[in-house]
């Protein structure tokens, strides 16, 4: 198990990120709640960067939720197919639409507990878009999140529930740039396999330094 973080080490830790991620966003395009939500629901265990390739399209058929309430499955299909888990995306894109209209009056609801209750949209994904829609004092964990934390000995929970709760209570405020600071270091600096630790910026505190450069996690 790795060490965990001191109060001198997190302070480190936060002030880099908000100095070096304070402005970040997602890296998933969008124009508006509907493209992000459903942006996010396609994200899952896909790439956001093949989320972005595949998107367009179908946004310029269904361009909001009253067009893709009305759409063919097979038609979603083909237009996600080369996205991970395309059936069942499609099936709960087309779900998630109905209950907008016919629930939300074609409004993507801002609160997590409608939220959650749509086809598609778990805790993690309802959070992610409150992050990114509103900047919501929020934590959500992914991937990413769940490695840095770990590594950086920020949480030590073998859950999401558990990591999201520990990070919570010690980074407190600022969370909606701690989230997508962990993302964007996670997928480009502490990565899986071959994490870049010789030129890590967080090195001096790290808890894990050069212990996930051959294997990953």
């Amino acid at each position: 198990m790795s060490k965990k973080a001191t109060k001198k080490d997190i302070e480190f830790i936060k002030e880099h990120f908000i100095a070096k991620y304070g402005d970040a966003v997602t890296e998933l395009e969008y124009s508006n709640d509907y493209e992000l939500l459903i942006a996010i629901i396609l994200s899952a265990q896909c790439t956001d960067k093949r989320v972005n390739i595949i998107s367009p399209a179908l946004f310029k058929k269904y361009p909001d939720t009253l067009s893709l309430s009305i759409a063919s499955l097979i038609e979603v299909k083909e237009l996600l197919n080369t996205c991970s888990f395309f059936n069942n995306k499609a099936k709960n894109i087309i779900k998630m639409a109905i209950s907008v209209e016919e629930e939300h009056e074609g409004q993507i609801p801002h609160e997590i507990k409608k939220l959650i209750k749509l086809a598609g949209v778990g805790n993690k994904t309802a959070k992610v878009f409150m992050i990114e829609a509103d900047g919501a004092n929020l934590m959500a964990v992914d991937t990413h999140v769940f490695r840095v934390a770990h590594r950086l000995g920020l949480a030590q929970g073998k859950t999401v529930e558990q990591i999201e709760e520990q990070l919570v209570k010690k980074l407190k405020d600022d969370l909606h740039i701690f989230h997508q600071a962990m993302v964007l270091f996670g997928r480009y600096v502490c990565k899986a396999v071959n994490p870049q630790c010789e030129d890590c910026p967080l090195a001096p505190v790290c808890k894990s330094k050069g212990r996930y450069s051959v294997n990953g996690d």
